[in-house]
């Protein structure tokens, strides 16, 4: 069957490959599920292991295969798998177990393991090829009635984890009834960060860096959101009149913005960060000023990362309510198909090139 892989630490060596398909009985005492795969969403990490800037190869192969935001559909179950059946949507989640302590009670993306392990990123294959087999625990169902939008469920993952985490975390003050939001960043994550704390009831305001309207701009403003450019307003002059924030999440990749956010939190407010910045960037910040803020105002930072399965399981229900508030809101963030695994040399030039793109996939098989 057909795969989509890199050759790590080689800068542009995204190719199609041949390898074998996999079996149900792969995963041993009965526990194997087969999935076709429908759709691989692609995003910029795809784009960055492509760039040899990260991604490591399975031991014994010299070569990764990509994707790590799958959608697809059961075709075969062990004899001892139950909850799943041929015939079922499907998403997977990314991490997969080490040995820590986290690992071994299912909260593996909460490893303390210096070796993590991913799959299409990291130490394990990914989902860009036409069948993949895993164990029930790491396969979530989707309603047919999700079934378009599906492939968004693994990013959505981070955001679900993010902000569940900020009203654990908050418990610790007894009452915690956040009205404020600000979403940093308008892309994909963005986007769906802003859905999810409207579907939570806040008020939202979103920035990005592109002056509205466009295509962005206006999706949030469908689901009562408001969106500011950055090149028009800076974050410190917003909170005039969108603050104080009770809740913000970064999802720029930009990271000094992280620091003009604390500035902006509001007391007993959460900062929750979601973009991995590898660069060399320093900047100088008012660091008296934020820790002050910090220590008087009982404000928290807190990092979020792909997920386990509970998250996912969140973002289901968050979609369900979604196609009911907002009916087909969540399709329009798909922009950009790619049809089929051998066209995949048209992914980086829409990742670079094309304009409104939010979510590129790659249809590898009919959606059924």
């Amino acid at each position: 069957m057909k795969a989509i892989a890199v050759v790590p630490g080689r800068p542009d060596s995204l190719h199609i490959r041949e390898i074998p398909k996999p079996m149900v009985t792969d995963v041993p005492d009965g526990r194997g599920v087969l999935v076709k795969v429908l759709r691989v969403g692609v995003d910029g990490t795809d784009k960055e292991i492509n760039a040899a800037e990260y991604g490591t190869a399975p031991p014994g192969d010299d070569f990764l295969i990509i994707g790590h935001e799958s959608f697809g559909i059961v075709e075969d179950v062990g004899s001892h798998v139950s909850g799943l059946k041929a015939g079922d949507y499907v998403v997977a989640t990314v991490r997969r177990p080490g040995t820590s302590l986290y690992d071994k009670i299912g909260t593996y993306d909460m490893t303390t393991d210096d070796v993590y392990y991913e799959r299409g990123i990291n130490l394990r294959h990914g989902y860009m090829t036409e069948y993949y087999v895993d164990e029930p625990e790491y396969i979530v169902k989707v309603p047919p009635g999700l079934k378009e939008v599906g492939v968004l469920l693994e990013p959505t993952s981070v955001i679900e984890k993010g902000i569940a985490q900020a009203y654990e975390i908050q418990r610790r003050l007894r009452v915690w009834r956040p009205k404020r939001a600000a979403v940093l960043g308008a892309g994909t994550i963005g986007l769906q960060a802003t859905l999810a704390l409207r579907l939570r009831g806040l008020q939202v305001c979103a920035f990005g860096r592109t002056k509205p309207p466009y295509l962005n701009s206006q999706l949030l403003n469908q689901i009562g959101a408001c969106y500011h450019s950055l090149q028009d307003v800076t974050l410190t002059e917003s909170f005039g009149d969108h603050g104080p924030f009770d809740l913000i999440l970064e999802a720029t990749g930009y990271s000094p913005l992280v620091f003009e956010a604390m500035n902006i939190l509001g007391k007993n407010g959460v900062l929750v960060l979601s973009s991995v910045t590898g660069g060399g960037r320093s900047v100088e910040i008012p660091s008296d000023k934020i820790n002050m803020g910090f220590v008087l105002g009982n404000k928290v930072v807190v990092g979020t990362v792909n997920a386990n399965r509970e998250y996912f399981e969140l973002g289901v229900k968050d979609f369900s309510l979604a196609e009911m508030q907002w009916p087909g809101w969540l399709s329009k963030l798909l922009t950009h198909q790619i049809g089929g695994l051998e066209n995949y040399q048209d992914i980086s030039p829409i990742l670079t090139k094309a304009k409104n793109v939010i979510k590129v996939f790659v249809q590898v098989a009919d959606t059924q």
